[in-house]
């Protein structure tokens, strides 16, 4: 962490976001539509959270063979993942209702995840939003396991092996909860940043945990004909499919090619606007509209970051004034053309990160500043 705390510097082109806030506030206007999400929202939840539901409770029924069993765990990791994106995601940064206890109420859906909320929160809203490709301060790409997703992280030799084993470790992204929620209770203690877990944040944390335990574990074999190594089958695949499916989509905003990781000073400063270092730190990527309503918009990943308390059935219109203003203010908007183009840009970038020592990202970030 700095030694002080982190500042974005005003510098030049400052004026880009007050620019844009000013003409996306004018979009809303003009239409007269809320930037929460409407009833439409809703219906889009119950059908997410059916995707993981309705295949529980058919495994629990016990009338299908086991082989469909672990058809209907992996369909489970599906649905888990579209919870997470397109449901949890919006109600967690507070827009998917314009009325607060519905966003609480669909952040909890985390919990069903086998995740929490609080941690979440800090780690996602708190540490990621804001300090986004910040190495030491955003956790989502600081010390991750076998994996190197910043030039100022230490280098070693397995590194040039990382694009290869690379979307195995995402598989086991939502099976890590489990250990890493409790250990955040710890870290968080002395954090420059976040806040340390309250003893109702701890004792909702282990609650938690237990229900999941029962409703994912003791019940399916206590209702089943499911053996230990068959349930245990099952787990696996429906964390696998969920945590393959959630790390890749998030990698491809922030970890490919043109996408900066700036460095701080010994003062704490990143030499640039919040707003413009968003644009600098993220990418898109253009998919088809199916896949994009499945993962909760997050191929506009940078409207997101600009305008994280905007529901996501805005974004696509949004990009439209996003791109134009950047340009106005002569401020990069990294698209990548295609799903493919973003996972073959992701793959370069981690051997690139498998390679290169020094943080010659953070150098040509600060160069162009």
């Amino acid at each position: 962490m700095a030694k002080a705390p982190i500042k974005f510097l005003n510098k030049d082109k400052s004026d880009f976001f007050p620019v844009l806030k000013k003409r996306v506030d004018l979009y809303f206007k003009e239409k007269a539509i809320s930037r929460f999400g409407t009833s439409t929202m809703i219906y889009k939840s119950l059908v997410m959270l059916s995707l993981f539901i309705v295949p529980y409770l058919l495994i629990l029924s016990g009338w299908f063979p086991v082989w469909i069993m672990l058809l209907l765990a992996i369909f489970m990791g599906v649905g888990t993942a579209g919870v997470g994106m397109a449901v949890m995601h919006d109600a967690g940064h507070g827009s998917l209702s314009a009325v607060p206890r519905i966003n609480n109420l669909l952040s909890a859906s985390l919990y069903l995840l086998g995740g929490n909320v609080y941690n979440w929160k800090v780690q996602h809203n708190t540490l990621h939003h804001t300090y986004t490709n910040i190495h030491e301060v955003d956790e989502d790409i600081t010390g991750k396991f076998l994996l190197r997703f910043s030039y100022s992280e230490q280098i070693k030799p397995y590194h040039r092996f990382q694009h290869i084993y690379a979307f195995f470790l995402y598989g086991l992204m939502t099976i890590s909860f489990f250990g890493k929620d409790f250990r955040q209770v710890f870290k968080f203690r002395n954090h420059a940043v976040a806040k340390p877990f309250s003893t109702q944040d701890i004792v909702i944390l282990i609650t938690t945990k237990v229900l999941y335990g029962i409703l994912i574990c003791a019940l399916p074999l206590l209702l089943t004909d499911l053996t230990v190594g068959q349930w245990l089958i099952g787990f696996l695949a429906m964390h696998f499919t969920s945590g393959l499916i959630l790390s890749t989509i998030f990698q491809l905003a922030h970890v490919v090619e043109g996408v900066e990781h700036p460095a701080f000073d010994e003062q704490g400063n990143v030499e640039n606007a919040w707003a413009i270092h968003q644009l600098y730190s993220t990418a898109n990527f253009t998919c088809s509209r199916p896949m994009s309503w499945f993962i909760g918009g997050l191929d506009f990943q940078i409207e997101h970051h600009l305008f994280p308390s905007v529901c996501h059935i805005h974004y696509r219109q949004l990009s439209r004034i996003v791109q134009a203003t950047a340009e106005d203010f002569g401020i990069p908007y990294n698209n990548k053309t295609s799903f493919a183009a973003a996972i073959r840009s992701h793959i370069e970038m981690l051997k690139s990160l498998g390679h290169v020592q020094e943080n010659s990202s953070a150098l040509a970030y600060a160069d162009q500043h």
